[in-house]
């Protein structure tokens, strides 16, 4: 098949449904354009929890081309929170998996479309120069590469031409503190402590931030940054850690 559709004369996307059978990470790209990668996701957040546990594991392959495909999203789906729907779309987008809405769009709310709208995050899944997915740099509530369905990884970063994505996520059944350190975020340059920063939700530009962001999260919540060019000696810094 896949031979078959690289004889035409014009770019045909060939999804593979192994639903993660068979190690397709490890060969799907040279296949298909996307493969699945779990089982079938549902409305629950107890199993888009697992689902987003079981892909951080399986990013290496993605690139240019070739995506794991976690299975569609369930935004404005079953009961998820306003604060699950935006983890959801912001962890999926990071991963680079295919963002294919599975809801009835006329009767989204605008709170929930603004959500898939995310100009931030769609930038860093279509991004141009970077093909690669944000992945985790550190699980946070386990110790790191711990396999966990209720407590997936909860630190993210990933490189994009707009700057480094960073997302913090708590995966607890209540309000907890997630503190972003800039000395650990893979992407960022270590003779910087301090970045031009943007909040993904709101779009407010953060300024100067010194050494990182630490926020209390709401329960399955997520939070995001750009965080852009490193900032001068001189520069007026704003501390977001408490």
């Amino acid at each position: 098949m896949r031979d078959a559709l690289l004889a035409q004369n014009r770019t045909i996307l060939y999804s593979l449904c192994e639903w993660g059978t068979a190690d397709v990470p490890s060969w799907g790209a040279t296949i298909g354009s996307s493969w699945r990668t779990t089982q079938d996701i549902t409305s629950k957040w107890s199993k888009i929890s697992e689902i987003l546990n079981e892909n951080s594991f399986d990013l290496n392959s993605v690139d240019f081309w070739g995506h794991g495909d976690p299975d569609m999203l369930e935004v404005g789906n079953g009961d998820l929170t306003i604060e699950e729907n935006r983890s959801h779309f912001a962890l999926w987008a990071a991963m680079k998996s295919p963002l294919i809405i599975g809801t009835a769009l006329n009767s989204l709310s605008s709170d929930l479309v603004d959500i898939l709208k995310n100009k931030y995050l769609l930038a860093f899944s279509q991004d141009n120069t970077y093909g690669k997915p944000a992945t985790p740099y550190k699980w946070g509530t386990n110790p790191d590469w711990t396999f966990n369905a209720t407590n997936p990884a909860e630190y993210w970063s990933g490189q994009s031409e707009a700057g480094t994505l960073v997302l913090a996520f708590n995966s607890l059944g209540e309000a907890a503190e997630r503190d972003i350190l800039w000395s650990e975020v893979p992407q960022l340059d270590k003779t910087y402590t301090a970045f031009e920063v943007t909040d993904i939700w709101s779009g407010e530009s953060l300024g100067c931030v010194q050494d990182g962001v630490k926020k209390t999260i709401n329960s399955h919540d997520t939070v995001g940054f750009l965080v852009g060019k490193g900032c001068a000696a001189g520069a007026k810094l704003r501390r977001s850690r408490n």
